[in-house]
């Protein structure tokens, strides 16, 4: 397995981490580590770069932040997302996500996530969910020296805290496993499917495809079936390299899906930059997200086409799809220059410390919110919701419930080992679905009425609809 270390600076700190090949985390790694064929696999192994700014101490009972009222903001807090993507109609009407639970599979622990996200609400003025904490397998010990510890800790806090600040009644189970190996993961993720914990399950991580196992592959398919049957909707973020991943032998980048983006049974968000009009949140415009943000460092919304996942009865009718599994579905706010404002508590800056953070995984617990809020309207759970996502998109509903992006590519610069620079050539966005930004970002209360009647009724095709994705 080949390493090497990766160094950058961040206001007035430098953080050096080894990165090994393997899994990316939407908040974080934009540094190499996947892999080029089906060469031997290699198993992942959780070392990350952070995606995220300082913004300073939080505050109570809010006085806004300075990165907050700026035109347009550079970050953003729950009151003004719930503006842009116009949450707020749904949570005055009551929709808040009562009686619905979000689960959030993640790796290690954040030990600190209970009193940040009590910080969080109080800095935003939300009220406290209930959280539960689940180690199926155990609790592994948080070093607050190690790289990875640190990382995850920051993408726990970003999942918890973000989906709580959509669906601001729905209960949080975060299941945590013991590392971030692929046989871990799925471990946890088997737990949370066999005991049927919630609704909606997020995943905010991944990797190329072509690196993980075949028997993970198998395995973690069948698991998505049964969910499927359950009534449980998977949602997962679409990467951060845009149509690149990083190489398995850890030296540079190749043209590639994420998975479990490109599984045909979970929905894969990916990334925008959103401008509003202003502190008050006011949707203006959004791009596909591909920025070098104030750290220098590359990121753009994940998308692509699968080489291992046919393309899926869902997407036949979808121009720009040919033979493989079309990745995202769906796309949300992802910039760190339009970041999501975070309270974290962690050795780097100290605790209940602001920070602005990004990713595709900054969407994916969004998404997942959305889809419990849509899970209160319906009385019950949405399930395997992409039949009715593209159904959706070709109809007369699509211009008024979602955000078309048409502009933008998720071409990808990255640096591979030895200091080169690597660019792999992404696609564009245009009007309709597209492998950059999917069928766009919500307009949620336009969305979810509609939608509702849509996965209800394509529900009741679900056997045969499965049956296809066998």
């Amino acid at each position: 397995m080949l390493r090497y270390l990766f160094s950058r600076s961040f206001t007035n700190l430098t953080i050096t981490a080894l990165l090994l090949s393997g899994i990316w985390l939407g908040i974080s790694y934009f540094g190499v580590g996947a892999r080029t064929g089906a060469t031997s696999h290699i198993t992942p192994q959780l070392k990350i770069h952070p995606i995220y700014r300082h913004i300073g101490a939080s505050k109570q009972n809010i006085a806004p932040f300075s990165c907050q009222i700026t035109t347009p903001p550079t970050c953003y807090g729950p009151q003004q997302i719930h503006k842009a993507y116009n949450i707020q109609p749904l949570l005055d009407g009551g929709t808040t996500g009562q009686g619905q639970t979000i689960v959030i599979i993640d790796a290690f622990q954040a030990p600190k996530i209970k009193n940040d996200l009590h910080v969080f609400d109080q800095t935003f003025g939300l009220n406290d969910p209930t959280l539960n904490i689940i180690a199926p397998d155990g609790l592994t010990p948080f070093d607050p020296s190690n790289p990875t510890h640190i990382q995850w800790s920051a993408e726990i806090t970003l999942d918890v805290e973000w989906a709580h600040a959509i669906a601001p009644d729905a209960t949080i189970d975060l299941v945590l496993a013991k590392s971030g190996e692929d046989a871990d993961i799925l471990s946890v993720i088997k737990y949370a499917i066999d005991n049927n914990l919630g609704a909606v399950i997020n995943m905010s991580f991944g990797e190329a495809e072509s690196c993980v196992s075949q028997q993970i592959l198998k395995q973690e398919h069948a698991l998505f079936f049964e969910a499927a049957y359950k009534g449980i909707t998977l949602v997962t973020a679409s990467n951060d390299s845009g149509a690149a991943q990083a190489t398995c032998d850890g030296n540079s980048y190749f043209l590639s899906t994420g998975y479990p983006a490109s599984d045909p049974l979970v929905t894969a968000v990916g990334g925008t930059k959103l401008d509003t009009n202003g502190p008050a949140g006011d949707y203006k415009s959004e791009v596909t997200w591909n920025e070098i943000n104030s750290q220098g460092v590359n990121g753009a919304s994940g998308g692509g086409f699968s080489t291992i996942y046919a393309k899926p009865f869902y997407q036949y009718a979808t121009a720009g799809i040919d033979k493989f599994r079309g990745v995202p579905d769906v796309a949300y706010n992802a910039a760190l220059n339009s970041g999501f404002l975070v309270v974290w508590s962690s050795p780097i800056f100290g605790d209940n410390q602001i920070i602005a953070a990004a990713g595709t995984s900054a969407g994916a617990p969004q998404w997942s919110a959305i889809v419990a809020l849509g899970c209160q309207l319906n009385n019950g759970r949405l399930g395997f919701i992409n039949p009715a996502l593209y159904l959706f998109g070709h109809s007369k509903f699509y211009t008024q419930a979602f955000h078309d992006i048409t502009s933008g590519n998720n071409t990808f610069v990255g640096t591979d080992s030895k200091g080169n620079s690597v660019t792999i050539q992404g696609y564009d966005a245009k009007a309709g679905w597209d492998p950059a930004t999917g069928w766009g970002s919500p307009n949620v209360a336009n969305l979810l009425a509609p939608f509702v009647e849509f996965a209800a009724s394509k529900a009741r095709d679900r056997d045969s609809q499965l049956a296809s994705l066998k």
